[in-house]
């Protein structure tokens, strides 16, 4: 081992003057980094919040991180107003870590030097170095490829994706703030010694390297420059423009949506009242004609009383119409669409719950897929815009958006806003 050490770092990636870009450097690496520590604050925290929307410390049913333990000690009751909160929250989370892909990834191409240090371990403090290193990148490299590929629905990671990605979170994180805590000084004395104008003034040409220091960012042997500084920051900037563009749609809805090209609901599923975004059919789900025809009913339970209604019979009670969106962990949403329905509280009312109702317990006839169940907390319940409804811009419900009735809650996660609802017992929490 110790010949072997002494005799250098093998040929290849170990050896310093193996990478050559005279762009390396601990300018450019502080400059991707200043951009990455506010860009993934926001995305951790937004993130945090569209897991406390789903109110998983209220049931099982709503929880898909059941092992959690004290990492959920920040949760709380998620509020109904705005009525926009979680789709505004939401669009943030997901185009922002979309936008940040370039940056992140030039961050990466700007530090790879140091992945291949030789020796790999020269003492017990470089190794734990090297240990939160390793959870950085590869918590970074997790959290962004298995977030993407929720977004595009692809499920191709084992277990739960709610799971995996809270943990994975959580790691990432951890790593992150120790990484910043020690390297925020070199950052800021690596920021000052250029001029963020001066490098945006010079070509390619005058491009010249950063002098080798303790950082082992700088190439010892650097090759002529053939993209200037100011170059690399346009395209990594490009870049994160370009996924702007083709991925904001998905949130702004409308239009806009026409230009999600990344979404895959990136388009409108047809014309007329029921005409926006449908996240799981009728028919990916099990539902069968028999489930939502003539013979459907709606059983509402209280304590110690039940009442069960016929379509018609819900249709006969006072309705109430309210704009509101849907908005859905992927990122996608729409504008507000007009509810009709009857008030939660109007069917809390049937079973003796006149005042102050408490939280309703959700049941739908689907067959298959997650979230056939939810429990809403009793500040939904109690909002005058919490429907279960009927019509939707003046039409009744199609088989996709939940006929024959659905649960309507502003600013409620979509997957809560269950469709093909049979059973609503109040008081209950599965």
């Amino acid at each position: 081992m110790r010949a072997a050490l002494a005799a250098g770092p093998p040929p290849g990636p170990a050896r310093p003057e193996f990478w050559r870009s005279p762009l390396r450097g601990p300018w450019l690496t502080s400059v991707f980094g200043l951009v990455l520590l506010p860009g993934i604050t926001v995305v951790f925290v937004t993130g945090l919040l569209s897991y406390a929307a789903y109110n998983p410390d209220l049931a099982a049913v709503n929880d898909q991180t059941p092992d959690k333990g004290w990492l959920g000690f920040y949760l709380f009751s998620w509020p109904t107003s705005p009525s926009w909160l979680y789709r505004l929250n939401q669009g943030i989370h997901v185009t922002l870590g979309i936008v940040l892909v370039p940056v992140l990834l030039a961050k990466l191409w700007s530090v790879i030097p140091k992945l291949f240090a030789w020796p790999p371990l020269r003492s017990p403090a470089q190794a734990v170095e090297r240990l939160s290193l390793l959870l950085l990148v590869g918590g970074a490299l997790f959290e962004f490829a298995t977030g993407i590929l929720n977004i595009q629905l692809h499920y191709i990671f084992p277990g739960s994706f709610y799971t995996l990605h809270y943990y994975g979170a959580w790691v990432f994180i951890g790593a992150f703030v120790v990484h910043v805590v020690f390297r925020v000084p070199v950052m800021v004395r690596a920021l000052r010694s250029r001029r963020l104008r001066t490098e945006l003034r010079t070509g390619a040409a005058d491009t010249l390297p950063e002098p080798p220091d303790g950082t082992g960012l700088a190439s010892p042997r650097p090759a002529p420059a053939t993209l200037s500084r100011r170059g690399a920051l346009a395209l990594v900037g490009a870049g994160s423009l370009a996924l702007f563009a083709v991925t904001v749609g998905q949130s702004i809805g409308g239009w806009w949506r026409r230009t999600a090209l990344l979404a895959p609901h990136g388009q409108e599923p047809g014309d007329g009242p029921n005409g926006f975004q449908i996240n799981k059919t009728a028919a990916a789900v099990g539902i069968r004609p028999a489930d939502i025809g003539p013979d459907w009913r709606l059983t509402v339970r209280g304590p110690g009383r039940e009442t069960v209604l016929t379509l018609d019979q819900l249709r006969s009670l006072p309705q109430t119409t309210a704009a509101l969106p849907i908005a859905c962990v992927e990122g996608w949403s729409t504008p507000d669409q007009d509810w009709t329905g009857v008030r939660l509280t109007e069917l809390a009312a049937l079973v003796g719950l006149t005042d102050s109702p408490p939280d309703v317990f959700v049941e739908s006839v689907e067959r298959g897929g997650s979230f056939s169940s939810t429990v809403l907390r009793d500040n939904q319940v109690r909002d005058a815009r919490s429907l279960l409804a009927l019509r939707v811009n003046g039409a009744d419900l199609s088989p996709d958006h939940g006929y024959p009735a659905r649960i309507i809650v502003p600013a409620n996660p979509g997957v809560h806003n269950t469709k093909w609802v049979t059973r609503l017992t109040f008081g209950a929490t599965g």
